[in-house]
C-alpha cells in the first residue's frame, strides 16, 4: 500500500488521496471531516540533502530500507471543485517538503542515525510524479477531474545504497562494503475515495516490484501495501499503512548472508539462510499526520510527521548482522515542513 503519504499546492477540490492512519482516528473523524472541502494524499519525504552540521551526508544509504510509507507523509492537492467545469484532468500542482529522519544505521541495525530528507511531488496534465531521495516514479494513468476510483501504474527507478560506506557497528563495518544498486521496475494499485468517515477519506492498495539492473545484488524486491487516511478537519490529516517486503534469494545472499571470508574478518558466524529462498524480509506498520499552519491543508505551509515500525522476517532476523550485531525490531521517525504551490 506504498511512506506518503504522512507522504499542498493552491486549491484543492473534492476528494484528495490520503492513505494511512489508525483505526481510532478513522472513527473519531466523521464530524470534523465534513469541514474539509477536499481529500488529501500523503507521501513520504525521505531523501537526501545536507541539512545541518552533524547530520549524515550519506543519504542514499537509507533509501527503501527505512522509508515511511509514500502515501502517509505529505498531504497532496486535488482541486476538483473549482469553477473550471470544462477541465478534463485534475489540476496541475507541485509540492515540496524537507525535514529530518531518525533511522537505523543499516537495514537490521540497532544503531541509529539522523538523515536529512527532501521530497517533491506533483501532477501535470493528469500525470502524477514523485521523487523520494533517489527514487523517481511516474503514474502513466491520467487522473480525471472528480474521479472517485484512481487506478495507478507506472515505472519507478531507485538507488539502493545500504552498507555502501562505513557503519557504526564495528563487526558489521569489517564486512565487505556493498555496491550501489540501481533498481528499476513498476508500481501499480488503486485508491478509493469516500469509504468510511466521509466523502474524503481514502483506502488504497498498491504493489511495487523492482529488479536490480546494475549487477550489485542481482535480485528483486516486491512490496504490497495497504493504507488508509482521512482528514480530521480542514487543517489536520492522519493515516496508517501496512506493508510486506519480499526479497529474492540474491538480495538475501548479498545483504544478509555472511560467507567464511566475511566471518573471518568480522568475527560474526557464517550464515547462509537469507539467500536460500525468496521470502518475506520485513513487515512494516506506519502512522503519519499533517497539520496546516495556515489553517487549510490545501495551501501554504504544513507540518508533517510520522513513525514506522518494522519487524525483520525469520530468515533475515537470524542473520548475524541482525541477531548478533543488530535488532529485528526496526523503528523510523521523521518530521518536517511542506509547502504546496
Amino acid at each position: 500500500m506504498t511512506m506518503p503519504d504522512l507522504r499542498l499546492f493552491s486549491r484543492i477540490g473534492p476528494p484528495a488521496r490520503i492513505i494511512p492512519l489508525l483505526a481510532a482516528f478513522a472513527f473519531a473523524a466523521p464530524a470534523a471531516a465534513e469541514e474539509s472541502t477536499l481529500p488529501y494524499e500523503l507521501t513520504a519525504a525521505i531523501p537526501d540533502s545536507p541539512l545541518a552540521p552533524g547530520i549524515d551526508d550519506e543519504p542514499a544509504r537509507y533509501l527503501q530500507n527505512t522509508d515511511i510509507d509514500d502515501n502517509i507523509l505529505l498531504p497532496g492537492r486535488r482541486d476538483d471543485d473549482d469553477e473550471e467545469s470544462e477541465r478534463k484532468w485534475s489540476r496541475d500542482y507541485i509540492a515540496v517538503a524537507a525535514g529530518v529522519m531518525n533511522t537505523p544505521d543499516y537495514n537490521g541495525s540497532d544503531d541509529r542515525r539522523f538523515l536529512p530528507s527532501f521530497y517533491v511531488r506533483g501532477r501535470y496534465e493528469g500525470f502524477s510524479f514523485s521523487t523520494r531521495g533517489t527514487n523517481f516514479q511516474v503514474d502513466l494513468i491520467r487522473h480525471r477531474r472528480g474521479q472517485k476510483i484512481d487506478w495507478k501504474f507506472g515505472p519507478i527507478i531507485s538507488l539502493r545504497a545500504d552498507r555502501t560506506g562505513s557503519v557504526k557497528d564495528p563487526q558489521v563495518d569489517l564486512l565487505p562494503d556493498r555496491k550501489m544498486a540501481v533498481e528499476m521496475g513498476f508500481f501499480t494499485g488503486v485508491t478509493k475515495t469516500g469509504v468510511i468517515t466521509s466523502a474524503y477519506d481514502q483506502l488504497g492498495f498498491r504493489m511495487v516490484a523492482l529488479k536490480d539492473i546494475s549487477g550489485s545484488h542481482g535480485s528483486w524486491t516486491a512490496s504490497p501495501t495497504i493504507d488508509y487516511g482521512t482528514p480530521l478537519s480542514k487543517r489536520a490529516f492522519v493515516g496508517i499503512s501496512a506493508s510486506i517486503n519480499i526479497y529474492g534469494k540474491g538480495f538475501g545472499r548479498y545483504y544478509f548472508d555472511v560467507d567464511p571470508m566475511g566471518s573471518a574478518a568480522s568475527g560474526l558466524p557464517v550464515y547462509s539462510g537469507a539467500g536460500q529462498k525468496a521470502t518475506i524480509g520485513k513487515y512494516t506498520l506506519g502512522m503519519a499526520g499533517a497539520y496546516a499552519l495556515s489553517g487549510d491543508l490545501r495551501k501554504g505551509f504544513v507540518l508533517i510527521g510520522g513513525a514506522q515500525y518494522g519487524r525483520m522476517g525469520d530468515r533475515y532476523a537470524d542473520s548475524p548482522i541482525v541477531a548478533d550485531a543488530g535488532s529485528k525490531d526496526q523503528w523510523l521517525f521523521g518530521a518536517g515542513l511542506a509547502y504546496q504551490f
